[in-house]
């Protein structure tokens, strides 16, 4: 989410009720090796309530911490945050409420990375916890949707824009990756002028029927991204809720753009890159095949920009 959506939301205020959008295209190949069962607990994250997703076996899972569009509730996104855990991550999907510009509503910031990962401490060390002595204390990735994208995109090149971030956060030592969707650094219509050096590899999903952020704002934004790695995942026929279990959750800014992919597949795709964005830059040769060579081929609804 830009700035110019979140001043339309805040004259909108309501959600629009979800729209029957979809029209079925073909779905993309399903990784060949058959996925975990994943299960999900609640939990609370320094005082907020989150949903935790995790695959019932594996041992030193990484943590990837989901940082919420505004006003979505975290229940949203039980479909994608389940899919990504498929692939070995604990997902944690909290809720955190904060004020803006004098109004309260469900608006993630940066330090929430330091809690997750303080939290994730705690957890491994916790008899009681599922995740008792199976979580990779030392990794973290970061996924973010909208104004949660913009505000992983803050914390990963500790560039500070209001409202995205109050102050500018420090990155833990524990952040190794970020993946977005629909997400960029566009003020008012108009992008940052300079370029930024992300300090961890960035990867840019972006829905080519996004009207709210839309694919030439991703795009000038990914290209304004000085570090390396960097990649910018384009599917096609999803839009700004490509990524949530239905179009317009109840509570954020409606999407008037409409979708043609079907729901279930594009949060599937979306889920699935980004996995394989994160895996990739932490180590899996399997994903790294996957992301440079083998998936855009394979994927008849996205189509992949990189650069290594």
């Amino acid at each position: 989410m830009n700035v110019t959506s979140f001043r339309s939301w805040k004259r909108t205020a309501v959600a629009a009720t979800a729209a029957a959008l979809a029209t079925a295209l073909t779905v993309a190949p399903a990784p060949a090796s058959a996925s975990p069962a994943v299960a999900s607990y609640a939990t609370t994250i320094n005082g907020d309530s989150a949903d935790v997703y995790y695959p019932t076996t594996g041992t030193r899972l990484p943590v990837a911490l989901f940082l919420q569009g505004a006003n979505v509730d975290k229940s949203h996104y039980s479909t994608y945050a389940a899919t990504l855990a498929s692939y070995g991550f604990v997902v944690a999907v909290p809720n955190h409420t904060r004020s803006l510009f004098g109004t309260s509503g469900l608006f993630p910031e940066g330090a929430q990375a330091g809690w997750t990962v303080d939290w994730a401490e705690a957890e491994d060390d916790d008899p009681a916890s599922p995740l008792y002595k199976r979580i990779d204390e030392n990794t973290l990735v970061l996924s973010g949707h909208s104004f949660g994208a913009a505000t992983a995109l803050s914390l990963s090149t500790g560039l500070c824009i209001i409202p995205f971030c109050a102050i500018a956060n420090t990155a833990p030592s524990e952040l190794e990756a970020v993946v977005t969707y629909g997400g960029n650094y566009i003020l008012s219509g108009t992008s940052i002028v300079l370029p930024v050096l992300n300090t961890v590899p960035v990867g840019y999903i972006q829905g080519l029927a996004d009207g709210v952020a839309t694919p030439d704002e991703g795009l000038s934004t990914y290209n304004l991204t000085a570090g390396t790695p960097k990649a910018f995942i384009s599917v096609t026929g999803t839009n700004h809720y490509g990524v949530t279990n239905g179009q317009n959750p109840a509570g954020a800014a409606p999407d008037t753009s409409a979708q043609t992919l079907d729901q279930a597949v594009g949060v599937e795709t979306i889920a699935r890159w980004s996995a394989q964005w994160l895996l990739a830059q932490t180590g899996s040769s399997a994903a790294k095949k996957y992301v440079y060579t083998t998936g855009d081929a394979s994927d008849p609804n996205v189509t992949v920009t990189y650069v290594k």
